[in-house]
């Protein structure tokens, strides 16, 4: 099994059984920085964007990659896609704040929100981002204050998709998007309205590793994309199909083929833009997990190892508040014994968390090497969604990153402290 996981991913190696990310010892960069700690591989994120980009490059040539910045905002990370061309897809004005910081240009941008207020349409429109609108009432508040030269719809495709009910941002049962009826509405409002310049985009959900809803979604959408063009004469300078592209979180499953998504997804829109007389349109996709999950883990150090008649835990000092996804989701992280690597698995655990709730957990069930309290766990995948569904619960201040850059190890987020609680606070006398 051991051999399996250093396969599933890249960055882990071991050294005399003991962990070593992107070449760095987890134990010197646990004693150096204390734990929990985020560590995050540069080389892993231009990887992982770069091997994106020649898949999809090598069926097009007109290719956007807008990095979902939900999944990971720190702003290292957002530099390090920046300088690799990438563009960014932003849900919230603080996103668009942390983009344009790290260096983005306004154009390279796209923001998606939702239930959007009046004065955070305003801050986008001044920042010159375009917006990808999400209802009727978003586009006529919009242009109560702007005409922009260009807009994109974000449309409800009937198709979702994804790893979780909480993660499926499409179908019947979702907030998200406009139907068919809802969306010409708005593109013959804005094109009415002067808006030049048009997008059309979707999303269906997040973590998806199967292609099937990701096509059947898509071809609605370029379908769509049909009557618009038919009905209003627009025609489209991008198609958005969003983001979703899965990722592998146990070392049994298996990682997207990237070859066979590229030449799926992009034979259908090759074909259906001269079918449906669309043009030359930008192909665009919005990834997130996928070029940053593997490219980070997070150090937890055991504090105490307890025994009762039904379960052994392994109590950690890092929680749902530093990662909620297993209890949020009921998701799956691999830990590994970061100074036992390659000892033999022996017991069953459950790794658990120093907040004051029974979901508090890391891992459940595990077979693990014999834990004893000091030893240094190595939570897997926390790239996306890791700190940056992170929080104070518990009052208690939020962990530290840190970025391997060629093997120097270079402090990006500094730890909170007690003060950090208070901040922003009034204390009425």
């Amino acid at each position: 099994m051991v051999k399996k996981v250093f396969q599933f991913l890249q960055p882990l190696t071991n050294k005399d059984g003991h962990l070593l990310f992107d070449g760095v010892a987890a134990r010197e960069l646990a004693k150096e920085f204390d734990t929990p700690l985020y560590v995050i591989s540069e080389s892993r994120i231009r990887h992982n964007y770069k091997r994106l980009s020649e898949e999809l490059t090598r069926n097009y040539d007109k290719i956007h990659i807008y990095y979902a910045a939900k999944a990971n905002s720190n702003l290292s990370v957002l530099k390090i896609l920046e300088t690799e061309g990438a563009h960014l897809d932003a849900v919230s004005p603080g996103e668009v704040f942390l983009a344009l910081k790290a260096g983005f240009s306004p154009e390279r941008i796209l923001f998606t929100g939702t239930s959007v207020r009046n004065d955070e349409l305003r801050f986008i429109a001044d920042c010159k981002v375009p917006v990808n609108i999400d209802s009727f009432s978003e586009l006529e508040r919009l242009l109560k204050h702007v005409v922009p030269k260009i807009l994109s719809v974000r449309v409800n495709p009937k198709i979702g998709g994804g790893h979780h009910d909480h993660c499926i941002t499409a179908g019947p049962q979702t907030k998200f998007g406009l139907w068919e009826d809802e969306t010409l509405k708005t593109y013959a409002k804005a094109k009415n309205a002067g808006v030049e310049r048009f997008g059309i985009q979707m999303h269906i959900g997040s973590g998806i590793l199967n292609l099937e809803p990701i096509i059947l979604a898509f071809d609605n959408l370029l379908s769509m994309a049909k009557k618009i063009r038919d009905k209003l004469g627009i025609t489209f300078e991008f198609i958005d199909m969003g983001g979703g592209l899965g990722v592998p979180y146990k070392p049994e499953e298996n990682e997207l083929d990237l070859c066979t998504f590229s030449n799926r997804i992009l034979s259908l829109f090759k074909r259906r833009i001269v079918e449906y007389n669309l043009g030359t349109p930008f192909f665009c996709l919005e990834p997130g997990r996928y070029l940053v999950s593997d490219a980070s883990i997070l150090l937890t150090s055991v504090t105490t190892v307890k025994v009762t008649p039904f379960k052994k835990f392994i109590g950690v000092d890092a929680g749902f508040n530093t990662l909620i996804r297993p209890s949020m989701y009921g998701s799956y992280h691999h830990v590994l014994v970061a100074n036992k690597v390659t000892s033999q698995e022996k017991e069953i655990y459950d790794v658990v968390g120093p907040i004051c709730e029974s979901g508090d957990f890391l891992a459940r069930d595990r077979l693990l090497p014999k834990i004893e309290e000091g030893d240094l766990l190595a939570i897997l995948n926390v790239g996306a969604y890791g700190f940056a569904m992170s929080s104070q619960y518990n009052s208690r201040p939020r962990a530290a990153e840190v970025l391997i850059k060629n093997k120097k190890c270079l402090l990006v987020r500094k730890r909170e402290t007690f003060d950090s609680l208070v901040f922003n606070q009034q204390m009425v006398e």
